[in-house]
């Protein structure tokens, strides 16, 4: 196999027809870190501190606690199985553009431009067989064309592309908001593990309750991290595999332009090039 200067990229998509296997398994597990959760702050925690409070404080505060947590949970479920059973959109059997909307014609495509591999306007799928839209991209899992396919996410064992990406944002948003708040709200429990202060409750409940706030303080940094991201590729109207793809091509150009530059110039133009491409892509 030919190799370039340049290191090769492994592609971590390539043997992603192994997923389909995973199917209802992960639609389970998410199901199961939900029922854990559940458990650990309703049943063993807030549940019975609401009923046992003597102050109205408590009280107050172990309601508030158990009412957000269950609006927060219903919209995190409706949001994930929005994502899960929304289908992201396909190209439709046969389909063929009619109209060019960069020039403003009506006219179907002629067949020389439908045959021109250069062209920008259109784009031929060697998998699927047919043409596809702009931003149009083919999933190895689906093994479909998706359109405006940000990524296929085994969380919700689904693409996710046009379609259901608001779905897909929200989903982020209540599961952020849900995890920040058991955390916080398992935060002095927590605590109490380490103290020489006695905690009431059998030995499987504090394991939980324990698990618990491991597993949601974990998931509260990664999604926020996840959730930044993605907010940040919308305000740039872009999407993960495009984002994937720029950075593919600014790794290429930079090392063509450097194969040739002494030792000095390639560490000095390793950050010129970088922000030369980015201000191509804002005029752009």
């Amino acid at each position: 196999m030919h190799r370039s200067g340049t290191a090769m990229a492994w592609n971590v998509f390539k043997f992603c027809t192994a997923l389909r296997g995973l199917g209802s398994v992960m639609i389970l597990l998410v199901l199961g870190i939900v029922g854990v959760t559940y458990y650990a702050l309703v049943l063993c925690n807030y549940g019975p501190a609401l009923l046992a409070a003597t102050a109205a404080l408590d009280a107050l505060v172990a309601l508030a606690v158990l009412l957000l947590f269950h609006f927060l949970l219903v919209m995190l479920l409706w949001s994930y199985f929005s994502v899960v059973f929304t289908d992201p959109g396909g190209v439709p059997p046969n389909w063929r553009p009619d109209v060019d909307e960069e020039r403003g014609e009506t006219a179907p495509l002629s067949t020389t431009e439908l045959n021109d591999t250069g062209s920008s306007r259109i784009r031929y799928c060697r998998k699927c067989n047919q043409l596809k839209p702009p931003r149009c991209h083919h999933c190895s899992v689906c093994g479909r064309c998706v359109l405006k396919m940000d990524h296929h996410c085994v969380w919700v064992v689904n693409c996710v592309g046009a379609l259901n990406y608001k779905f897909f944002l929200l989903f982020l948003l209540y599961t952020f908001l849900e995890t920040a708040l058991v955390t916080l709200s398992l935060l002095p429990h927590f605590i109490a593990f380490f103290s020489d202060v006695e905690i009431p409750g059998t030995p499987g409940a504090l394991a939980t309750t324990f698990l618990t706030f491991v597993l949601n303080l974990a998931f509260t940094l990664s999604v926020l991290g996840f959730m930044i991201m993605h907010v940040s590729l919308v305000s740039g109207n872009t999407t993960t595999i495009e984002c994937r793809h720029m950075r593919k091509k600014l790794l290429h150009s930079g090392s063509m332009i450097l194969a040739g530059r002494g030792i000095l110039l390639r560490f000095l133009e390793t950050t010129s090039g970088i922000g030369s491409f980015h201000h191509t892509q804002r005029r752009t």
